[in-house]
């Protein structure tokens, strides 16, 4: 069996394309939309609606942790669209069309951060698969997702309360491949060394691997960890890689 893992595709239709071939099924970990391209101010939702101008403005604040101020500038751009949130469907509708239009069949998906899972039935094709907080069976290993984030400053779309976002991994339950969005609560996996910041992780997650030791813990969200892999115990913990990045899918035979 070999299957082909990716996260943080943040609007690459190109090499999503082309992510699932030489595989017997594709896995997704989320993260499809391009709000705001941090290394092309050019990219993105932001910069399609107000230019890159704008878009340096506010990776800028972001990066600098001005949160607040960054939230009041951009809604002051919003509020000139008229119907902000109309708009943002609109793009991200515009997004989805193109991402699921080029997903194989199979492919398993659950949500990232910055996705929107109320959009998500409109645009599933042929043997594509969601899940969140459920399990599924792929070439005899029992596979269990849990999608979206935890609750941030950034105050993306899909992200949850530590209760709910725990209730999600305590459904899953043991399996053997335990896949992600967000990475266990691990200093040196959260740890981005180009945005020079931490980001979340779960400690939920974490104490599933202590306690039903997957053999496998799959992620994605921190395009630059610290570090992409550790053990611990029997369990191997491994970053996808961010796929807008590399255009490489993580590659697993078993």
């Amino acid at each position: 069996m070999r299957v082909h893992v990716v996260s943080d595709v943040h609007g690459s239709v190109a090499a999503l394309a082309r992510a699932g071939e030489g595989a017997d099924a594709l896995v997704c970990l989320g993260d499809f939309v391009l709000f705001l391209d941090y290394h092309d101010a050019g990219q993105g939702i932001f910069a399609r609606l107000f230019g890159a101008g704008a878009a340096s403005r506010l990776v800028a604040l972001r990066t600098a942790r001005r949160f607040d101020e960054a939230r009041d500038w951009s809604r002051s751009l919003w509020a000139g669209l008229g119907d902000p949130q109309a708009v943002m469907e609109r793009e991200i509708r515009a997004q989805y069309a193109e991402l699921f239009g080029v997903l194989p069949n199979p492919t398993y998906l659950t949500y990232g951060n910055v996705d929107v899972p109320r959009l998500w039935p409109d645009y599933l094709g042929e043997g594509h698969h969601v899940l969140d907080g459920q399990t599924t069976v792929i070439g005899g290993r029992t596979w269990g997702f849990v999608g979206g984030g935890l609750r941030t400053p950034m105050r993306t779309p899909y992200e949850i309360a530590d209760d709910e976002y725990a209730a999600k991994v305590a459904a899953v339950g043991a399996v053997d491949v335990l896949a992600c969005h967000i990475p266990p609560d691990i200093p040196e996996l959260l740890y981005d060394v180009e945005a020079r910041r931490f980001e979340r992780g779960s400690s939920a997650v974490l104490d599933a691997i202590r306690d039903t030791s997957p053999g496998l813990v799959l992620f994605g969200h921190v395009h630059q960890p610290l570090q992409r892999r550790i053990r611990i115990g029997r369990t191997e913990c491994v970053n996808v890689g961010h796929f807008r990045g590399s255009g490489t899918p993580y590659a697993l035979e078993y």
